[in-house]
């Protein structure tokens, strides 16, 4: 006679018919065992009148058998039959009305408490939308027959070096020292390969340098309006987030004073080339004093640089980092240069703080992906990525313009905006919040997928906006995706 606990097995085993049989009854007979309802010792029916309880193949019982006698679940007693291996621990059993039958391997839910993810996560979703980005360059421009030619050297390079196994935590040593080169030519900071450390994108960058930075309790300041993913990966790190001023002129340095003779302040995020989001240039006399308060005060300076590449019309500042290196740890990354997937960032510091990063990356990586390192490496020292720039330098100032047209075109008079000089974003500040909520509101039934204003909002002080790039959509995509903001926006 068949017990009780085979009718709990057959409601499991026929929530998922699509699955494989035999695992199901084999992640059935695990739930019974572990629950207390079959005990070590125990005989189980045999595989033929359980398969006709179970209304399955007879090979379908045979086989979850042989699979959890070879995991040690159950054993096999000879002539007598199968039954649940003696070795495992006895359970206090529970009875079959007190618990319901879980979905096929319950992996919806947990019995233990973890870190949730907040209500509205930092990255837009993915699905079939019209999206307007924050400012990435077209990987359509890019040719993929470039990336295929330099991928398959690098690979058969590296194959007869036999260098594909485990390699520095600092990242390729042929990128390190093609990124160094093109920090001294391009942005002035006197650097070498061993202050480089390769990131997986400028966010992980970020992230490790706040774990070799922050202590619980510890404040960074941050800009009221400003990058959340680095805002998520200071707190993730325990800091306690303390908001300062931003205008015109960028950072406003009096209230970073008054909030270091407040909190004991370890670092400041900053991206005084072009301000995210509003695209603002830090003036040079506050650089200067940002840097004399860091030293009179013994805190980081954390320098996102994220899009000098692309100006416009004069040269771009020097980073902070070239005149101040012992107080900026400066953060950067390859996704303006090729394309964001390739996820190639890197951090500039003093050795010794490369020596820390590149520990926090054995922590969590290992090592970085060293074959789509040298691809950029190749890239960069063959002249590719420059001609890349040059080429398509061209085609995103002919989209800025293209792009300010059509916001005239269809929200004029709903906003204001400064054409950026350099970068790939417009910021846009609304006349009146109430056009910025039907915007936001109405968007998706439009199919259009864009960040929220509240995501650049570090404090509720801050005046919201939209920033939108212009570089990823040709200039009749960007003309369509800009009238069905205007529609939006019609009360």
């Amino acid at each position: 006679m068949l017990r009780p606990w085979t009718l709990l097995l057959k409601e499991r085993v026929d929530i998922a018919p699509d699955s494989p049989r035999y695992m199901q009854v084999a992640h059935g007979l695990i739930h019974e065992i572990e629950r207390g309802r079959l005990l070590p010792g125990e005989y189980l029916p045999s595989s033929r009148d359980l398969a006709n309880a179970l209304d399955v193949n007879r090979k379908t019982i045979v086989t979850a058998y042989e699979e959890l006698i070879a995991q040690g679940w159950l054993a096999s007693a000879g002539t007598r039959g199968t039954m649940v291996s003696s070795s495992l621990p006895r359970h206090e059993a529970v009875a079959s009305e007190q618990l319901p039958v879980p979905a096929a391997i319950a992996v919806d839910e947990t019995e233990y408490p973890f870190l949730a993810a907040p209500d509205r996560p930092i990255a837009i979703p993915v699905g079939h939308w019209r999206k307007l980005d924050e400012g990435v360059p077209d990987g359509r421009l890019l040719p993929t027959d470039l990336l295929a030619r330099a991928y398959r050297k690098v690979a058969e390079d590296a194959a007869r070096a036999n260098s594909l196994s485990y390699r520095d935590p600092r990242g390729s040593p042929e990128l390190r020292r093609e990124i160094a080169d093109m920090l001294r030519r391009q942005r002035g900071l006197m650097v070498g390969a061993d202050h480089i450390c390769i990131t997986r994108g400028s966010q992980m960058g970020v992230f490790l340098t706040a774990r070799i930075l922050i202590r619980p309790g510890d404040a960074v300041l941050v800009e009221r309006l400003t990058y959340e993913p680095a805002v998520a990966a200071f707190r993730a790190c325990g800091a306690k987030i303390v908001t300062v001023g931003l205008d015109e002129d960028g950072v406003d340095v009096a209230d970073v004073e008054r909030a270091c003779r407040k909190h004991r302040v370890r670092a400041i995020f900053v991206t005084p080339h072009h301000q995210f989001p509003t695209t603002v240039s830090m003036r040079p006399d506050r650089r200067l004093r940002l840097l004399e308060l860091a030293r009179q005060f013994a805190f980081a300076v954390i320098e996102d640089d994220y899009d000098h590449e692309f100006h416009f019309g004069a040269q771009p500042l020097l980073p902070m980092a070239s005149y101040a290196p012992a107080r900026v740890i400066y953060a950067g990354s390859m996704s303006k240069l090729l394309v964001p997937a390739l996820r190639i960032g890197y951090i500039a510091a003093a050795p010794q703080v490369i020596d820390a990063l590149a520990y926090q990356v054995s922590l969590i990586d290992g090592m970085g992906n060293h074959i789509t390192e040298n691809v950029a490496a190749h890239l960069l020292e063959s002249g590719e990525v420059r001609r890349h720039i040059r080429k398509t330098a061209q085609i995103y100032a002919a989209r800025r313009d293209a792009f300010a047209r059509s916001l005239d075109e269809t929200l004029g008079g709903l906003l204001d905006y400064r054409m950026p000089d350099g970068g790939l974003a417009f910021w846009l500040r609304f006349r009146d919040t109430a056009t910025l909520d039907r915007i936001e509101t109405r968007a998706p039934a439009l199919g259009l997928s864009f960040a929220s204003s509240h995501s650049y909002t570090a404090d509720d002080s801050a005046e919201r906006g939209l920033r939108l790039g212009f570089a990823s959509l040709d200039e009749e995509e960007a003309r369509d995706v800009l009238h069905a903001l205007g529609r939006c926006a019609i009360d």
